[in-house]
């Protein structure tokens, strides 16, 4: 049985993953609700390997290993960290104090194809664009979950999170609307 691999990625509602450094957005772009963080921590409630590109791994890590008191983080990035992790770099030769991680070095759409077959888990990458949109193009990721938050950055706005992807037809599988305001669409993305 082959495992259901789903990119998670964020965004605004022109396409950006994230901003540029001194705007002032505030994380989830100010706009994240008590429905957004119960869905979210939810999400991470079942088991599941998650699978990071190297600057993802290193923000998260980064992130979670920076001192700041877990109580004051959100639960679902908490519960991200108690999952087993496999890293794809070849640059990281340090798991940067992450629990269960794993540094794998070679081809992306191999290693994530391998895992595929080989876990009995579901794999979520968050994040992690140019690794995403090789797994895309080589038609590995099977859910493409986008939370879209209400705003457009478009003078801050960096990472256009599909950018670097190549041309594809989405087919819906899910939507919901989360405190009145931000949308979280779930797609199967099919090569055109």
């Amino acid at each position: 049985m082959t495992a259901v691999y789903t990119w998670d990625v964020f965004s605004t509602l022109d396409g950006y993953g994230s901003f540029v450094e001194g705007a002032d957005w505030g994380g989830y772009w100010s706009k994240q609700g008590p429905e957004l963080l119960d869905h979210r921590a939810a999400l991470f409630d079942t088991e599941q390997r998650m699978v990071y590109g190297a600057t993802t791994f290193r923000e998260m890590a980064q992130t979670m290993s920076s001192g700041i008191d877990p109580n004051a983080l959100d639960e679902w990035n908490v519960r991200t960290t108690s999952m087993p992790a496999t890293v794809v770099s070849s640059t990281l030769v340090d798991t940067l104090g992450w629990p269960d991680a794993t540094i794998v070095s070679g081809d992306a759409v191999d290693i994530v194809a391998r895992l595929k077959e080989e876990s009995d888990v579901p794999l979520r990458s968050q994040a992690s664009l140019s690794l995403n949109w090789a797994l895309l193009a080589a038609g590995l990721v099977d859910r493409l979950q986008v939370t879209i938050f209400p705003v457009i950055s478009g003078r801050t706005g960096t990472s256009p999170i599909l950018g670097g992807a190549g041309d594809f037809d989405l087919e819906l599988l899910e939507s919901r609307t989360l405190d009145g305001r931000t949308q979280e669409l779930v797609y199967r993305p099919t090569l055109r």
